[in-house]
C-alpha cells in the first residue's frame, strides 16, 4: 500500500494544506454500449456505441489498485451495461479469482436481461461463487424509459434472498414499487400545478426535475444536455471561482474505460492517463494539480478557465447553466465536436 508521500504534489504541499488522496476504488466499464440512452448517463452511453474491456486490462488495473491501496482496494465492474456481455464479464471475474486479487466490490446492471426466476438464481449463483460481494439494480425514471421495469424488480427481490439485502444496492428503492412504469404512458402530456394551470414542462420532465430534487446528480455526460438545460440558472460567471482542485484532490477512486483511459471519479471524459502507457499506481504518483495541461487548468481556474480558449474557437455561451459541471461538460462538447485538446477530452464515445 502506498504512502501519500510518494505522490509528487503532496511531496511539495505544507502539513496543513490538503493532499491528493490514494485512489482505493475502480470502475471498470465493460463496455460503453448500452440497451438504453438514460438523459442522465454520465458516460454517454446508448445502444450504439461499443467498445469491449480486455480482461488484461482489467487484471492490470485490479494489480494496479492492490498495489496502491493494499487490502483495501475495491473494484466494480459497470458500463454501459456489462450484462450485455454474460461470458465476458464471467471471464473477467475468474480471471480475478485465480489471480487472488479479492473480491468483486460491486456490479452494476439495469437488470433488462432478468426474464425468469431460473436465469436469474443461475447468474446470482455465479457471481456469488466468483466473490461478487454486492449487486447493484438501477431503477430510476432514466432507466424506466428504456427498460421494462418488472425484469428489474424480480431481479431486487431475488438478489436479496440470495446475497442478502444488506449486500443489494437499488438505485433508488423509492421507485422500486411506485407505478413509474404505469404512468410513463402520460409523460409527453403538459404537467400542470395544483390549480391546474400547466407549467411549461412535460410530465415526463416534472419527474425529471422532481429525481434530480430527491438524488442530486452531476451534470456530465448526457446529462449536461436536457437535463441540465430544464435547471440552468447561472450565468457562466457564476463560476468564475469555482476551480476543481478538491475534486481532483479528493478523487479516491477512477474509472477505467474499455479502451484503458482513467478518469478521475465521476468526471467523464476527462482523461487523467491511460493504462496502456502507464500503470495505474505510476498515474497515481505523477498526478500533479499544477502541471500545465488543461487538467491544470481546470484545478487552478475551473471550467471558467476553458472559456478562452473555447471562445479564440467560436464558442458562445449559453445564458446560463445549471452548475459548474454543465459549463465544463457544454465546454468540453465544443471542443471535441471541434477537434481540439482530445488527447485531454475524450473519448468520442463520452461525447454527443
Amino acid at each position: 500500500m502506498f504512502d501519500l508521500s510518494e505522490n509528487v504534489y503532496n511531496r511539495q504541499v505544507g502539513r496543513a494544506e490538503p493532499k491528493f488522496k490514494l485512489w482505493r476504488s475502480a470502475g471498470l466499464l465493460l463496455t460503453y454500449q448500452c440497451n438504453a440512452a438514460c438523459e442522465f448517463c454520465y458516460y454517454y452511453c446508448s445502444p450504439e456505441k461499443g467498445g469491449l474491456i480486455p480482461v488484461e486490462t482489467c487484471i492490470a488495473a485490479w494489480r494496479s489498485l492492490r498495489i496502491l491501496a493494499g487490502d483495501k482496494a475495491k473494484v466494480h465492474l459497470t458500463g454501459g451495461e456489462p450484462f450485455l456481455y454474460w461470458d465476458h464479464l464471467l471471464e473477467i471475474l475468474r480471471a480475478g479469482k485465480r489471480e487472488s486479487l479479492g473480491p468483486v466490490d460491486l456490479v452494476e446492471t439495469n437488470g433488462f436481461w432478468a426474464a425468469d426466476e431460473r436465469l436469474v438464481e443461475e447468474r446470482l449463483k455465479a457471481l456469488l461463487e466468483l466473490n461478487v460481494q454486492r449487486l447493484k439494480v438501477s431503477i430510476d425514471p432514466f432507466h424506466q424509459e428504456y427498460v421494462d421495469i418488472e425484469p428489474a424488480r424480480r431481479l431486487a427481490r431475488r438478489a436479496k434472498q440470495m446475497f442478502g439485502p444488506d449486500r443489494v444496492l437499488v438505485r433508488w428503492e423509492k421507485y422500486l414499487d411506485c407505478g413509474l412504469q404505469e404512468r410513463r404512458d402520460g409523460w409527453q402530456r403538459q404537467a400542470t400545478l395544483a390549480d391546474g394551470s400547466p407549467t411549461g414542462q412535460t410530465q415526463r420532465d416534472s419527474v425529471y426535475v422532481a429525481a434530480y430534487r430527491d438524488y442530486p446528480f452531476r451534470f456530465t455526460g448526457r446529462a449536461a444536455g436536457h437535463l441540465a438545460e430544464l435547471l440552468a440558472s447561472k450565468p457562466a460567471g457564476a463560476f468564475a471561482d469555482a476551480n476543481c482542485l478538491p475534486d481532483f484532490l479528493g478523487a479516491k477512486g477512477v474509472h477505467i474505460d474499455p479502451f484503458g483511459n482513467v478518469f478521475s471519479g465521476t468526471c467523464s471524459g476527462i482523461i487523467v492517463g491511460n493504462i496502456h502507457e502507464t500503470p495505474l499506481e505510476e498515474l497515481w504518483k505523477q498526478f500533479h494539480p499544477g502541471r500545465g495541461d488543461l487538467v491544470g487548468t481546470l484545478c487552478r481556474n475551473g471550467p471558467h478557465g476553458l472559456l478562452d480558449i473555447a471562445r479564440a474557437l467560436g464558442y458562445r455561451n449559453r445564458d446560463a447553466y445549471a452548475g459548474k459541471c454543465h459549463l465544463c461538460t457544454h465546454i468540453r462538447q465544443f471542443l471535441h465536436q471541434n477537434g481540439a485538446e482530445t488527447r485531454t477530452f475524450g473519448p468520442p464515445e463520452c461525447y454527443r
